[in-house]
């Protein structure tokens, strides 16, 4: 089987000189057993090298398009709420990565919470601010593996789904304003997971992310 390596050049580019990438080039001098106590979803390491603990993507060795070693841990905003009409919508972004539409989200930083990261990341990149909307009761789900088309195997993301209902039968949804690592951003029809997939692709043209496809299967339904 062929053991292939990659890391896309913007990762040893743009990612180390914004500070989305980690510096290091060769795993094997990273402190593996700090990110190891901290990991959401337990793996090994092999050789000073990490291995993916939930599948395997192809690439054997380097980063792919993902900036870190080993796991990122993420927070992903799963957004309802029910028009007037009574039918569920639920908040889509356009990611700017060409990689189609997905709930608002991103990486948990250092000293945040997941529930802290979703509603930052939700504001950031749908312009939705839940003082506004007083919903910020929300439901924190566990920490699940997600299978992102960037990932390697030896670096790949979990995230924290967490669940936010803006209320029943609203008569004016929250205006959407797409920002940050968003193009656009929508109240898709959701009457369950089939559903979501069909307004989408008959109303935008678009896509579910990959990484959420499952997560939102389950879900929705």
């Amino acid at each position: 089987m062929e053991q292939r390596e990659y890391t896309h050049p913007d990762v040893l580019g743009k990612g180390v000189t914004e500070g989305w990438a980690d510096p290091e080039t060769d795993p094997t001098r990273i402190d593996w057993k700090a990110r190891q106590m901290r990991a959401a979803i337990p793996f090994i390491v092999a050789n000073r090298r990490p291995i993916n603990p939930c599948e395997r993507t192809g690439i054997r060795y380097g980063r792919n398009e993902l900036g870190h070693w080993g796991e990122a841990l993420c927070a992903d905003a799963i957004v309802t709420a029910t028009d007037a009409g009574g039918t569920p919508r639920l908040l889509l972004i356009k990611r700017g990565d060409g990689h189609g539409w997905a709930v608002p989200g991103g990486k948990v930083e250092a000293n945040e919470t997941p529930l802290d990261a979703a509603i930052r990341e939700l504001e950031e990149e749908a312009g939705v601010d839940l003082d506004i909307w007083s919903a910020r009761d929300a439901r924190v789900m566990p920490a699940r593996y997600v299978p992102d088309p960037r990932a390697s195997d030896e670096a790949w993301m979990v995230t924290v789904p967490v669940l936010i209902h803006l209320g029943d039968n609203m008569c004016c949804l929250p205006w959407l304003a797409a920002a940050d690592d968003a193009d656009d951003a929508k109240w898709v029809e959701a009457p369950d997971y089939a559903g979501l997939v069909d307004a989408l692709r008959r109303e935008h043209g678009g896509e579910i992310f990959r990484a959420h496809q499952d997560m939102l299967r389950e879900l929705l339904g």
